[in-house]
């Protein structure tokens, strides 16, 4: 077995950059059997490889191994190519359109690449090439069997019936008829050693396996199996009756009290176009159901909590305003409104995981509302003016799904920036407001005519979060050390960002380079790049941007 041509490893995630001239009706013939190739392997007790034609070489592109039986391939195959010349059977098999098999000992294996342990118990081995061909009859893919030469010894009826079923659907692969033309979509698929059932063309049962036998007696059968309708156990015969009728794989799922659940996957069994009869896969699905509502009702009652939280939370947030609102302009009161803002912050998180399923939350959807609360700070109705002159705030990017252990102190950090931003980069425009250090926001500010704005912008990286909050307002002063910072709201992100997040933040005054890069309403100067204050005149504007480790399943690293 030698390496493919290219240096992509073939795999069928990746058939339509592969080059190998298949159109999109072969990719989804192929995707469609490998979805379901595994029956065959069971039937055949052999392993499967699917290889594709390319060049002078089939590329392997596909593998599976048997759940009846023990493998016979200790390596996994997939991404190497077996030279044509080396293989003349799968050559001969695809040209002629027909299934040939030969006997071969470990040596050719060995040669091929295919590492076979060779034992006392195994000393040859076995190949049939099946070419895997379209409706209209063209070959695409060479579906290769491999598996130990039978001693001469007397099969059982369910080894018998299985190598049958195994024949007629491969029969079927070489006329185009399996896999068939649809998409079933099952969920928790059955595989052969759950439970087999046969019928015939009237959907009389002609076999069954034990596993089936056990799954139907669960329902109360207690009469004959084999030779009895479906129905006539008591059991739904509806996904059957579809595959039958209309030549199509069905599945169902059928109840029965006390609370068994028997997965039933049927799909037609064709010969000469004619069905003939049914296969009929049952899995009982019984526990797998009860812990399905287990976890329903643990999330009902997860959202529950999180919306008691929320409304626990948005009460605090209205006592504090209310607090705030009875005292008179100053201090006291800007920090009881800041804090009535943070705990609102901490309730949007909880509001989103009320509403939505499982351990994530859509942090789009948080920033809408944070943005929301940013702008509500603004004194006029439409949030965007204020005093003498307007504050926009602009969202660039998106960061997605995000845990919700992360989603809450991020939160908080985003919303202490953006306040952060408004309260302190645009003195001009927030007339009569007081600062942190008690000074009217009005008093010896500078007038200008150009707009405030305030641009946040998400990234989400393959193994990093950035957040970053630029403003075209006055930039930092000189002596501004994040690490000694006085203020509260800057102290809160820098210990979130630090302790809870495992990341890095860091402050400094915009550049040429940020100006250029954003959005072109963001002027901003062309000197100091620290994460300290500047005492240049020509700078405007301040940049805070946050780093945040994560990765899925480990998001805070």
């Amino acid at each position: 077995m030698q390496d493919p041509a290219d240096e992509e490893l073939a795999t069928v995630e990746h058939l339509e950059h592969l080059g190998l001239g298949l159109d999109d009706s072969a990719i989804t013939h192929i995707r469609r059997l490998l979805s379901v190739w595994g029956i065959l392997a069971d039937l055949s007790f052999s392993d499967l490889v699917l290889c594709i034609p390319k060049g002078t070489y089939l590329v392997v592109v596909g593998q599976v191994r048997p759940g009846t039986a023990a493998t016979m391939l200790d390596q996994d195959l997939v991404g190497t190519s077996i030279s044509v010349t080396a293989w003349p059977l799968a050559a001969s098999a695809i040209v002629s359109r027909s299934i040939l098999s030969e006997e071969c000992d470990i040596s050719f294996l060995a040669t091929a690449g295919m590492q076979v342990p060779e034992s006392p118990e195994n000393p040859a081995t076995r190949i049939e090439c099946i070419p895997v061909c379209l409706p209209a009859g063209d070959p695409v893919a060479l579906l290769a069997r491999i598996s130990p030469i039978d001693e001469p010894r007397r099969m059982g009826k369910l080894e018998r019936t299985y190598r049958d079923l195994y024949q007629r659907l491969t029969a079927m692969v070489l006329t185009g008829k399996f896999p068939f033309n649809i998409d079933v979509g099952v969920a928790e698929a059955p595989r052969v050693g759950d439970g087999l059932v046969v019928t015939d063309g009237m959907a009389r049962v002609t076999f069954a396996s034990p596993n089936a036998i056990n799954a139907l007696h669960r329902f109360g059968t207690t009469k004959s199996v084999e030779g009895s309708l479906m129905e006539d156990m008591g059991i739904s015969q509806d996904a059957v009756d579809r595959s039958i009728t209309d030549g199509r794989p069905s599945i169902e799922e059928v109840e029965s009290p006390p609370d068994v659940v028997v997965l039933i996957y049927a799909f037609p069994l064709i010969e000469a176009d004619s069905i003939t009869g049914a296969m009929v896969l049952i899995r009982d699905v019984t526990d797998l159901r009860r812990k399905d509502r287990l976890l329903l009702s643990k999330d009902a009652a997860i959202r529950e909590v999180h919306h008691r939280v929320k409304n626990n939370l948005q009460t605090i947030s209205s006592l504090l305003r209310l607090q705030a609102r009875r005292l008179e302009r100053g201090k006291g009161r800007e920090e009881l409104l800041e804090a009535e803002r943070r705990v609102r912050s901490i309730a949007v998180v909880h509001e989103i995981l009320s509403r939505e399923p499982g351990e994530d939350v859509p942090f789009d959807h948080i920033v809408s509302s944070i943005v929301d609360m940013a702008r509500d700070f603004v004194a006029s109705p439409d949030g965007f003016h204020g005093g003498n002159g307007s504050i926009g705030i602009e969202v660039e990017g998106r960061l997605g799904e995000l845990p919700a252990d992360l989603a809450t102190p991020l939160a908080v950090a985003v919303a202490e920036l953006l306040q952060n931003a408004i309260e302190h980069a645009f003195p001009h425009l927030l007339d009569g407001r007081i600062t942190e250090d008690g000074l009217d926001a009005s008093e010896d500010a500078t007038t200008t005519d150009q707009p405030g704005i305030v641009k946040l912008s998400l990234t989400r990286a393959p193994h990093m979060l950035y957040v970053s909050v630029h403003d075209n307002g006055t930039g930092l002063p000189a002596d501004f050390d994040l690490a000694s910072t006085s203020s509260l709201g800057l102290s809160l992100v820098k210990g979130l960002v630090e302790s809870q997040l495992r990341g890095t933040i860091t402050m400094r005054n915009a550049t040429m380079v940020d100006a250029t890069s954003g959005d072109d309403a963001l002027r901003a100067g062309t000197s100091d790049t620290g994460t300290t204050g500047t005492d240049a005149t020509d700078i405007t504007g301040t940049v805070a941007e946050i780093r945040i480790p994560f990765s899925a399943g480990s998001p805070l690293q």
